[in-house]
Order: structure tokens, then sequence, then C-alpha cells
């Protein structure tokens, strides 16, 4: 009999809907998950057995009434802990924040309860999402890296502790920790999702992300989530299109882009052989593939994501930092203090970089239907003081453009590798059409036993 906490999001859905699953026997089924796995994986900061019990009952008694709060109607959800969430503590993963209970929800968990979800609680990150790590393991082999800084909300997708999690990148921390942990993270277009309400890391760089176990669930919270936001300036106003509905993934013949240049070179050997394999793969399925010649500022791309990204965070935690200083761990601390030593020319000239690289990326994206490349430039990395390396991810976090990581097989070592796909700009349901073709094609569902 399947456990009802291991169903995929779509089949929760449509269980509840069809009265075959309560809302109630959905939420005791995950809390049992979490009290098995939890105390040896530390994905979760806060749970709220007591409130979420209770909103179980109460999304149970509306469905047998016949009555639907909207499409996630008693789903759990999982929310990083740099999300407000009213009544429940939101630490940041830092002792400075390790009291504070905010007044209201995010805009994201605004739209999350909206469509009827419940949220769980809240999943472990690293100080600020930033590299001091959280004390999640990895569930594929508890001494490595779930990676970071969603490092819990990861964890706790790849475990079925919960369907789906939020999580935030300003560098890798969607992409990565999915890669490490071998579940889907979707990393939307700058702007696609209000980051109201959020702990801001580089206000120019952060992007609202998720986890889920498949494409097909990435497409039905991406249609909760997405959409203007007048309380977050960045947020845009470019129509949502319904994004359950995948289309085709793209021309007659799928054309996809591989970006060999800087992944080649970075990569481990056993990571661009199993990239080569998968463009194999895809290719005999009937894609073309090509590779990309990126423009001149990809070459700047990393240096300007990193003077930027010090010199924001640094603005944002100079208050904090005065009074909390002794708080701070040490890479949050180094970061603050460096930013704060970066002349402002330097920090102009990133942002012109920034610009000029999301520019020239635009007649790039149009000669193809995707962009591919290898997820990170390793397996998740052994010992628990890293988080692994971003790099792979900064490129498209500068560029702002979607992208989204897939889950393809497995290391020497047994740990997850994977791919992501770039899409252009606001072309989330193409970029999700093309990452289910992929995920037919490559049949890649195994999950960590852990539990």
């Amino acid at each position: 009999m399947v456990e009802p906490y291991s169903l995929s999001l779509a089949e929760m859905i449509a269980r509840i809907r069809q009265k075959k699953l309560s809302p109630l026997t959905l939420m005791e089924s995950v809390l049992k998950r979490i009290d098995s796995v939890d105390p040896l994986i530390q994905a979760w900061v806060t749970v709220d057995r007591k409130g979420i019990l209770k909103e179980a009952r109460i999304r149970r008694d509306e469905i047998s009434r016949g009555q639907t709060r909207g499409l996630l109607h008693g789903i759990p959800i999982g929310v990083k802990d740099i999300f407000y969430t009213a009544g429940m503590k939101t630490t940041a993963g830092s002792k400075v924040m390790e009291d504070f209970v905010p007044s209201y929800d995010s805009a994201a968990v605004q739209r999350l309860k909206k469509a009827g979800a419940i949220v769980l609680g809240k999943t472990a990150t690293t100080e600020f999402a930033h590299a001091d790590p959280a004390p999640t393991r990895n569930p594929w082999n508890q001494e490595h890296t779930p990676g970071g800084s969603s490092s819990g909300s990861a964890a706790a997708v790849a475990t079925c502790m919960c369907p789906a999690a939020l999580g935030s990148q300003t560098g890798g921390s969607v992409l990565r920790p999915a890669a490490y942990c071998g579940v889907v993270g979707l990393k939307p277009t700058y702007g696609r999702v209000s980051r109201y309400g959020v702990f801001p890391f580089s206000w120019t760089l952060d992007h609202v992300g998720f986890f889920t176990r498949s494409v097909a669930d990435a497409a039905i919270l991406l249609g909760v989530l997405a959409g203007y936001d007048p309380q977050d300036p960045s947020s845009s106003k470019e129509p949502v299109p319904n994004y359950i509905q995948l289309g085709r993934p793209g021309r007659k013949r799928l054309c996809i882009g591989l970006v060999r240049a800087f992944y080649g070179e970075k990569s481990e050997r056993q990571v661009w052989s199993h990239t080569e394999k998968i463009m194999a793969k895809l290719e005999k399925a009937g894609a073309r593939i090509a590779e990309v010649e990126m423009p001149p500022s990809f070459a700047a791309a990393q240096d300007a994501h990193r003077t930027i990204m010090r010199v924001e965070g640094a603005a944002f935690h100079e208050k904090l930092f005065e009074q909390h200083q002794e708080k701070y761990r040490p890479k949050l601390r180094e970061l603050v203090q460096i930013g704060m030593l970066i002349p402002g020319v330097d920090y102009l000239r990133a942002q012109t970089i920034k610009r000029l690289f999301r520019r020239e990326m635009e007649p790039v994206m149009q000669k193809y239907d995707c962009l591919l490349t290898p997820s990170t430039s390793s397996p998740a990395p052994g010992g628990l003081a890293s988080t692994g390396n971003p790099w792979f991810q900064v490129p498209w976090s500068l560029s702002g453009l979607p992208t989204i990581h897939l889950p393809s097989g497995l290391s020497e070592e047994g740990l997850p590798l994977g791919i992501q796909l770039i899409g252009g700009t606001f072309e989330e349901g193409k970029l999700l059409a093309i990452a289910r073709w992929c995920e037919k094609v490559l049949q890649f569902s195994l999950f960590p036993q852990v539990g």
C-alpha cells in the first residue's frame, strides 16, 4: 500500500479532490514520516504540529461539504526559514533572529494559503541564506552536504517529508541543493514570483524558487506563485500562462544549446561524461544539440555577481551587524566586512556588466529552445563545513533567466547527478514543457532510502 506521504503533489491534489484522501490523513502520514526521518536529516527548524493538525481538520471538513479553497486544498508545503510566516518563527538560520515572529505572511506564503495549502513548517537555511551551513544532512549520504542555502527544503522534498517546499536563489541556492539531493528545482525569471516578506540577501539578484519531485508538480506550484505583486517593486506585470497545461516543448525538432565554455573545463570528469551521455539520449530521442557561443560578458559574470552580492548583502546587514556582530557566523561576517569596503565605482561597474550580460543573452536565447549544462561541477562534496560551489548557477542568477534542474543519474559514489536547462525570459511554460519531455526521455526516478 502506498503511504500518503510518498504521493506526488499532483497525486495528492487529485485524491483529495476525489475524496479518496482526507487532508487530515495526509497530514498525519506526513508528520509520521517527519518523526521517522528528520532526526537523521535535520531538515526542519519548526514544525507546528498542533496548528497544522487543526488546519487539516478544517480542510477535511470543508472538502466533505464540497468546499475547496483552491488548487492546493489540504496540501502540506515546506517553507524556507527566510520567508515571513505570521505567528510562526522566522529565524533566517541565525542567532540574530532566533526569537523573531512575524506579524504577517510573505507574498509567496499568502498565495500558498489562498490556494488552500497548509504551511507544514520552516525548513533549515544557511545563515541569512549565505554560506554558513545549516545542520541538514544529505539524504543520499549523511556525510555529504545537501547544498545551500535552501538545504532543508531540498532534503525534505527528497525524503518525502513534504511534496514541495519553497526556497530562494541569489547565487545557486535552489538549483545546487536540488542537484545534490536529487529533486527537481525551479528558479523562475527574476520578477516572476514576488519576494515581498522574504529576508533579502541581494535585492537585484534574489529569486524565489522551489523544489518538487517532478516537472508536473513544479508547473502546479509555479501557477500558484507566479504573478504581479504591487508590494514588490521588482515584480513583473508579464501575464501568467497556464503552466499546468504543458504545451509543445519548442519548434518541430527541439534545438538544445550546449554550453561548453566554462562548464566543460570546470566539471569533474564523471560529471561531463554523464552530461555527454544525457545529450546522446536526448539526440536519440529527436533533439538537435548544438554548441553555444556565449557572449563576451559571460566571462565577467562570476566577478560581477560576487561584487553585487557582497555590496548589497553588506547594505542590508549594516545596522544589524553594528548591533549584533558577535552573533554573526564567520562566512556571513566576512561577506559583510568585505562588502563594506568595495568602492561604489566597482559596484556600478558590476551592475553595468549584469545589464550587458542580460542584453547579450537575448539573441543567444532566440537561437535555441533552451540551453543545457551540468547542474554542478561535482556530486555533493563530502563534509558539512561547506555547501558546495554555486558557480554553475551564477550566470543564470545574474541574467535572471529561468532555470530548472532535472535529476538524471547517479555518480560513481551513488550520489545524484543532473542537468540544468535554461530558458528565455518569462518563458517558463516552454521551459517546463521541454523539461517534461527530457524527464520522460531520461526516466530517472530514484530517491534516497532513508527511514
